[in-house]
């Protein structure tokens, strides 16, 4: 089995609620999942970042964060997707890395990273720096379309959420 295979296998477990496979999956590939991350390779480093969130591997959060300051938008990407579905339960993920974030949605070079950091911040908590960063992004004309449209989602959401408290 390749981690992408056993990935897809871990993603199933998860949604189906078998904990304890789940648990016996991510020990068999724990140290395959760290070496993959250091590959020279970024295709398979980005397949580790993006596993990690298909193991629900909530230990591997540092894992991520060399993921999110990777060179290659591919694993940064990858990272920020597992950071999102990690942190859909609780906000702890996104909350610790919130500058790193904030850092991403304001000037990474790729659009795809800056919408991807965008999306993950909606699992964070309502931050008042957070929601004046994404209305800016939101309201500037120097910016691409779907990035705007984004930040002004997860604004909304984010202001949202902050009323409720």
């Amino acid at each position: 089995m390749t981690l992408a295979e056993a990935a897809a296998r871990a993603d199933e477990l998860a949604q189906a609620g078998e904990v304890r496979a789940l648990a016996d999956l991510r020990a068999q590939w724990d140290e395959e999942i760290e070496a993959a991350a250091r590959d020279a390779d970024y295709r398979i480093r980005a397949q580790a970042y993006r596993a990690v969130g298909q193991f629900r591997f909530r230990q591997k959060l540092e894992l991520l964060r060399r993921g999110l300051e990777d060179e290659s938008p591919a694993c940064r990407g990858s990272a920020l997707l597992s950071l999102e579905l990690l942190s859909r339960e609780a906000p702890g993920a996104v909350n610790t890395m919130r500058p790193l974030l904030h850092e991403l949605a304001s000037h990474d070079g790729n659009a795809a990273v800056r919408r991807l950091a965008v999306m993950s911040l909606k699992n964070g908590s309502p931050q008042s720096d957070t929601i004046r960063l994404l209305a800016g992004l939101a309201d500037t004309d120097e910016e691409d379309r779907e990035l705007r449209q984004a930040a002004q989602r997860v604004a909304a959401l984010l202001t949202k959420k902050s009323r409720e408290r």
